[in-house]
């Protein structure tokens, strides 16, 4: 019995898996059981931001494994430590706390600006949220994603979520009031379909989140990490959250997540509020300080950037060539989406089995999340693959 024999016997069915299993990466690029190579411009969707196998991380992760990997966090934990140092003082933030994934830093979250409401001895607890958006699967994260699919069949969510549209202030003025105690958004929608926000709009929530003394949260789990060309995406805006998750390309495929707090936000959580058994242990904290290290570089950072408008520009060439099929290119670094006039599947599919791992969002948007480490030539064996595969697609209509 091979691997997708195995997979398909006695694993959830929870995705529809594409039929190939990687036993090898190194890069950007991932080897199958048949010793087949691919090039991924997904990196894990957005966690892999150094490439697969980077040296650093991997002898962080083997060198800390020899020697402890978890005592709980009734302890002091060195790594766990040096790496909200590195946290705050590349960001914003004053205090961090760990936990392991995305959707868990936004439980975290969203349970901070309720007790931050309850000790002020406010009527608040509605979460403001945006429609189109997604911060994860777990219960009260799906509450405060705007995508009905993602929450069908699971009700009641949580009570006191309230939607308005994303980009538009006027709709986050026509439902916030008194009970609202935080607000909740994504700088760039990821899931959604690869849409940034407008300065205006955060700068408009910020404004809001003061004037009624909520929190307002940034949820930076696919944005954050250098995925933007900044370490973090609220730095392209000028606008600074209360409290930013993380999680994805923190520890570069080691389970982790954060909640990066500061001022009024960052003394809520107190012992007994809120806890993680395996948040912030030495494994995964090992991994996310060789991750900041080399991330926070400037050279680095610039690198991502001008690589994003590289694949943006060829993007827009391949758009001329198929502009039935590609309407638009939008995205900040190298976290770009073409928006297709067609469902975008079967592009992927195709794209798969030439050897390109990309991925489909939002059901017509094509999302490129690559290693921040691609190089041009990379992007350009990338694009050319997906240019046979539209051409493709051309033949066949």
């Amino acid at each position: 019995m091979n691997t997708i024999e195995k997979t398909e016997k006695y694993v959830m069915k929870t995705y529809n898996r594409y039929p190939v299993s990687f036993v090898k990466g190194k890069g950007c690029y991932l080897y199958d059981e048949k010793g087949r190579e691919y090039l991924d411009m997904l990196a894990g969707i957005a966690v892999c931001n150094l490439g697969h196998c980077h040296p650093e991380v991997t002898e962080a992760i083997c060198n800390q494994a020899k020697t402890l990997i978890h005592t709980s966090n009734l302890f002091h934990i060195k790594p766990q430590a040096e790496l909200a140092r590195l946290i705050c003082e590349n960001s914003f933030g004053e205090k961090v706390f760990f936990c392991n994934s995305g959707a868990e830093a936004n439980e975290g979250a969203i349970k901070l600006a309720r007790r931050y409401a309850f000790e002020k001895g406010k009527k608040g607890y509605e979460i403001i949220a945006f429609k189109n958006s997604f911060h994860g699967r777990t219960f009260a994260s799906v509450s405060v994603t705007g995508q009905g699919k993602y929450n069908e069949g699971f009700g009641p969510m949580l009570t006191g979520v309230r939607f308005a549209e994303f980009n538009n202030i006027d709709s986050v003025k026509e439902i916030v009031s008194e009970k609202t105690c935080g607000i909740i958004v994504e700088p760039i929608q990821g899931e959604g379909g690869i849409i940034p926000a407008t300065v205006e709009f955060l700068k408009g929530l910020r404004n809001i989140a003061d004037e009624i003394d909520a929190i307002l949260i940034f949820d930076e789990v696919q944005t954050g990490i250098g995925r933007t060309g900044k370490l973090f995406a609220y730095q392209h805006y000028g606008v600074e959250p209360d409290v930013m998750t993380l999680a994805k390309a923190l520890g570069n495929g080691v389970p982790i997540g954060a909640i990066v707090a500061k001022g009024k936000a960052a003394t809520v959580l107190k012992p007994g509020l809120h806890a993680s058994t395996f948040g912030g242990n030495f494994l995964a904290t090992a991994a996310g300080i060789k991750v900041i290290e080399n991330v926070s570089q400037k050279d680095f950072l610039k690198s991502v950037e001008e690589k994003g408008k590289y694949l943006q520009s060829k993007l827009i060439e391949l758009k001329k060539e198929f502009p039935h099929i590609i309407e638009k290119v939008r995205g900040t670094g190298l976290m770009v989406g073409a928006v297709c006039k067609i469902k975008c599947g079967k592009i992927v599919e195709k794209a798969l089995k030439k050897g390109l791992i990309i991925n489909c969002t939002a059901g017509n948007v094509i999302r490129f999340a690559p290693p921040l480490i691609i190089t041009t030539k990379d992007i350009d064996r990338g694009i050319e693959i997906l240019r046979n595969v539209l051409t493709e697609l051309k033949e066949e209509e």
